[in-house]
């Protein structure tokens, strides 16, 4: 009886979905566009309203379509986030291929190379479950011109379809194809990166860890981390407060993407939310590298009051306890490793509720005594990049990102 009911209701769909599609989509995206409010301070706050709308809407036409039993919410959210691929660039040679199963698209400037060059791994942010190689095209063609470098951009496979902590291995087959593979590429040992946005810079984090280990490698030269997230820790830092319902990543939706990204039911959000997670012996083990107290003041004037403590239960560690693994949290790592690192720069946003991820973490590669450049982008905010390249549909700070990452990978 229940499959006759979704058919039932698969057909009303299709008959009424004409005017009742279009008005619910606009309803919601005029709902969100009018009731959020911004900080003073971020950029073009109407365009980015508009296209934060544009994703919550989409993210609950998916939950609807998922209920209706007619397809995954997440794949709707993919979709809508694959980007429009851009026109073919005579200035570049790009290719396809498959290793381990795993999509790369190599990027290479046509005119012949006088020596070696830079060879860039990209790792695309998306928090694990959604994003692609075509969603961020324009990033990697951009760093291949304007650096005459060859990039490699990975197309890890997404969770939960392909369970978490595989990304991780995806990431580390196409690094290790592309370093055994240099002088195909007319690329210099010496000077490889390896870069990412978001969960992609948590992925290029853990990857530069795990090749310390390898000595028949070639040494990474630099990484490059773009308002990366770095612990699952502490989810009441100043910037998670502060930013707790900033476009295009509210506190509430990294919670709920951590989720999906493990494949579990959201039931204890609130209490991961809360810290309620972790245990009384990790908090104390770890807070000499994970706390308010090590955010500059600077970062605390806009609204940070220090939370309450909040009691660990033993059932929320359970159901999330992956967040405070060493590949999910690689700020944790311990310092025999952090020394080891290459130099870093990292970019953080100041309307981003993993800004301070990247402010600790610089704290700790500095206190460590690896070089670190960084840049923080004022106006900025959470996954800017996935606007690059798109003309109006861009923003301004997003292209200074970019090319404060470009200066930085050509000053190697």
């Amino acid at each position: 009886m229940a499959s006759v009911y979704k058919t039932l209701a698969i057909i009303g769909m299709f008959f009424i979905s004409p005017v009742l599609v279009p008005a619910l989509f606009w309803g919601v995206v005029l709902h969100e566009f009018f009731n959020s409010e911004l900080p003073a301070g971020i950029e073009q706050p109407l365009k980015l309203l508009f296209f934060h709308s544009l994703l919550i809407t989409t993210m609950v036409m998916g939950k609807i379509l998922e209920k209706l039993g007619i397809c995954n919410d997440l794949t709707i959210l993919r979709a809508a986030l694959d980007g429009i691929p851009p026109w073919r660039d005579s200035k570049l040679l790009i290719k396809d291929l498959t290793v381990d199963e795993v999509p790369l698209r190599i990027y290479q400037p046509k005119r012949p190379p006088t020596g070696k060059r830079r060879g860039i791994l990209y790792f695309h942010g998306g928090a694990g479950t959604f994003g692609s190689i075509r969603a961020f095209e324009r990033v990697c063609r951009y760093m291949a011109k304007k650096c005459n470098s060859v990039v490699v951009s990975v197309g890890y496979r997404l969770a939960p379809e392909h369970p978490y902590p595989g990304q991780y291995f995806d990431c580390l087959s196409a690094t290790l194809y592309f370093m055994r593979n240099l002088e195909e590429y007319h690329v210099d040992p010496g000077l490889i990166i390896i870069s990412g946005d978001s969960c992609g810079a948590n992925f290029a984090t853990v990857i530069c860890q795990l090749l310390l280990n390898d000595r028949d490698l070639p040494k990474v030269r630099a990484q490059v981390l773009l308002y990366p997230g770095l612990q699952g820790l502490d989810f009441r830092l100043p910037s998670y407060q502060q930013n707790a319902f900033m476009p295009m990543l509210p506190r509430k939706l990294i919670i709920y993407l951590c989720f999906r990204y493990l494949n579990r039911k959201p039931t204890v959000w609130k209490d991961v939310l809360q810290n309620c997670h972790v245990p009384e012996s990790m908090r104390e083990k770890y807070k000499k590298w994970v706390s308010a107290d090590l955010i500059p003041d600077e970062f605390k004037i806009r609204g940070y009051r220090p939370p309450k403590p909040t009691p660990y239960k033993p059932e929320v560690h359970e159901a999330v306890k992956e967040i405070l693994a060493a590949t999910f949290s690689p700020l944790l790592a311990e310092d025999s490793i952090i020394c080891q690192l290459p130099e870093s720069c990292i970019v953080t946003c100041e309307f981003d509720v993993l800004r301070d991820d990247g402010l600790l973490y610089k704290k700790r590669l500095e206190d460590n005594g690896v070089q670190v450049t960084w840049y923080h982008c004022k106006n900025g905010f959470h996954g800017i990049l996935a606007f690059f390249g798109y003309g109006i549909f861009s923003f301004l700070s997003g292209k200074e990102i970019m090319d404060s990452v470009v200066n930085y990978i050509n000053s190697l």
